[in-house]
């Protein structure tokens, strides 16, 4: 389409508001678009966690660039609806008392942990921090996951509390994925991640450390099989440095050994930005493995390039 829906409002982005729905579904009716299921090639676009928390200005989590993220990905969606088959967007959804949580630790005088605190396994080990809540569960995490997954457990300020303003999509790219739902005729998919209280769970395919006796504990073995029958795979959100990179590490690894599947991969770079750490760089973490990802197949678009496809 060469021009964008008369409700779209490129400063409205990083406000709240109410999405005038009848507008939208009236301006989805006249773009008189073929409906999704007549589409020859399936093109998957997936949103990662671009939610009010991560993106506004004013969010308990805000990721510096977002909001240009955000602009630029609604704008990828109305040059390209006509060839935009599905759209996934994904819901990282907490509650007041998990492992990453401040309240969840304590220093020996009883004090929490500031927002952006590294908790190591020697940490736990030497008294420096102690869990006071499931604590024979919570030190036998840290352990695993360092251990193990190589990874340590990073405390965050309180962020997408379920039921809070801060847990919605952005409402501009709400109505952009609103509208492409009833111009194509096809239903948006919302993947819920990140509530369970023993685990952190940035990839939205499978949390960091397994928990097999919980809904969504393990691998979403389902929305693979989803997205391995589409012919593309189209990937952006928030933030790059921990729910999309590693989403991007479990597609590819489970893509990998399969021939050309990971060809099918395309990621809008320039529809990203990362967590800023006061000590860590998560950006050139990223990078690196994201140039291992394109040495192995994935490719690396910019949001206003021609699809090559």
């Amino acid at each position: 389409m060469a021009d964008f829906p008369s409700f779209f409002d490129p400063a409205r982005v990083g406000t709240l508001f109410y999405p005038n729905m009848a507008a939208i579904a009236a301006e989805a009716a006249a773009a008189i678009l073929p409906p999704a299921a007549d589409d020859a090639t399936d093109v998957h676009l997936v949103l990662i966690d671009m939610q009010v928390d991560f993106c506004h200005i004013g969010g308990n989590l805000n990721v510096p660039g977002a909001l240009d993220d955000i602009r630029r990905t609604i704008e990828f969606i109305y040059r390209n609806a006509g060839r935009i088959t599905h759209i996934t967007c994904s819901l990282d959804s907490h509650l007041p008392a998990q492992i990453f949580a401040p309240s969840w630790w304590a220093d020996k005088d009883g004090n929490h942990p500031a927002p952006f605190t590294i908790i190591t396994w020697e940490d736990v080990q030497a008294g420096i921090w102690r869990p006071l809540i499931e604590s024979d569960a919570s030190v036998a995490y840290v352990r695993q996951l360092e251990q193990q997954h190589k990874k340590q457990l990073c405390v965050w300020p309180y962020h997408v509390q379920i039921g809070s303003v801060g847990h919605a999509l952005d409402p501009e790219l709400w109505s952009a994925v609103f509208w492409h739902a009833l111009a194509r005729q096809t239903q948006p998919l919302w993947l819920i991640k990140g509530r369970m209280p023993l685990t952190e769970h940035y990839s939205i395919l499978q949390p960091e450390v397994s928990v097999p006796d919980q809904p969504g504990g393990g691998k979403d073995q389902a929305f693979l099989d989803i997205l391995a029958q589409a012919d593309h795979i189209i990937i952006a959100g928030e933030a790059e440095s921990h729910c999309v990179l590693e989403t991007v590490e479990d597609l590819v690894e489970d893509f990998g050994d399969r021939l050309g599947m990971l060809r099918k991969i395309f990621f809008l770079r320039d529809c990203t930005s990362p967590v800023l750490h006061p000590e860590i760089d998560f950006h050139a973490i990223a990078l690196n493995r994201f140039a291992e990802f394109e040495r192995m197949g994935v490719r690396f678009i910019n949001s206003t390039d021609p699809l090559p496809f």
